[in-house]
């Protein structure tokens, strides 16, 4: 199994459908308030690359020229399909689809928790992809990156804080008994998850020619991770 085997099914990560929905609703209200202004009055074109189901995209969706919405699960694809397709300005797309998109046609892409399911190597593919779509000037947000002394326990204690927070801490505590016992255990020991420090994400992305810098806050709630953001240079 890989990673996107792994998503492109109903997965035990969420507690219930309180903390899910509270955890769409938190990225995407952050991420409207990062949008750049675009340069059209419709706003900015943007890209949320290995978006999950994006429960709240419409949040975001308003303010963009166009919203496309990626995700390499068939499932996922789907249920986003039938959420958001009737909106005239969102797009869903697998990455096998990126090269629909027009070179140097983006304002911003969003990589919000995916980096820890990549391999170096796809990493680098993609920075040069995510670059070769970003307009001179456009912006490259990567959030949620695992630091590599940040362990499950850290993970553990920001989400009972944002269950507590949000009215899900009991069944928070049922969740995790869950996840324990879950084949995301196993497919996590298995397959292992990309840790980086900041200094090796400033050089990554700085390498793929990219101006770089770290952002604070992360989007979401465990500000234990990292957020940075790849400018491309101007020509």
């Amino acid at each position: 199994m890989t990673w996107r085997d792994y998503w492109n099914q109903d997965t035990p990560i969420y507690v219930n459908a309180r903390h899910k929905a509270v955890h769409y609703d938190v990225i995407a209200r952050q991420l409207a308030d990062a949008l750049p202004p675009g340069d059209t009055a419709a706003g900015p074109a943007v890209l949320d690359f290995g978006c999950g189901e994006a429960l709240s995209a419409d949040v975001v969706a308003k303010r963009c020229q166009v919203l496309h919405l990626c995700d390499g699960a068939e499932l996922v694809r789907s249920r986003l399909q039938q959420k958001f397709g009737l909106l005239g300005n969102v797009v869903v797309m697998s990455p096998e689809q990126l090269g629909e998109i027009p070179a140097g046609s983006l304002d911003l892409i969003v990589v919000n928790s995916v980096l820890q399911y990549l391999s170096r190597a796809d990493l680098d593919n993609l920075l040069a992809t995510w670059k070769r779509l970003l307009k001179p000037g456009g912006q490259l947000l990567i959030a949620d990156v695992i630091p590599h002394d940040v362990g499950p326990l850290t993970d553990v204690l920001a989400l009972l804080k944002l269950g507590a927070k949000n009215g899900f801490f009991i069944a928070s505590f049922f969740g995790l008994a869950r996840t324990f016992f879950s084949d995301y255990r196993k497919t996590r020991a298995a397959l292992g998850l990309s840790h980086y420090s900041e200094a090796e994400m400033l050089a990554l992305l700085t390498s793929a020619g990219y101006t770089a810098r770290r952002r604070q806050p992360n989007l979401g709630h465990n500000q234990a991770r990292m957020a940075f953001v790849g400018v491309v240079k101007a020509l």
